[in-house]
């Protein structure tokens, strides 16, 4: 099973919530807001895309690059997660 179909829920609900700042976005370019207010929304918009992107990666190395007899404390956990983290620090 991909790990992807393990928290299909949790994914929608975070791309429902993208869809949202999206048309945010859109709105506030037709109602022809100030620059400040659009550029603040695509950034949040960024972040939350970014944020998604960052979790579908840590599903990809925990789920299909880490082998699935290691150990939590293992060295090769140990490295899967810091791995993580430079991603997540990276897509920030």
């Amino acid at each position: 099973m991909s790990h992807i179909t393990g928290a299909q829920k949790e994914l929608i609900s975070r791309i429902n919530r993208i869809q949202g700042q999206l048309d945010g976005i859109k709105d506030a370019v037709q109602q022809d807001r100030d620059c400040a207010t659009v550029l603040q929304q695509v950034a949040a918009c960024r972040g939350a895309i970014n944020g998604l992107m960052a979790e579908i990666m840590e599903g990809e190395i925990k789920g299909h690059v880490l082998s699935r007899n290691a150990k939590a404390n293992s060295s090769e956990a140990k490295a899967a997660d810091q791995l993580v983290e430079v991603l997540r620090r990276y897509l920030k």
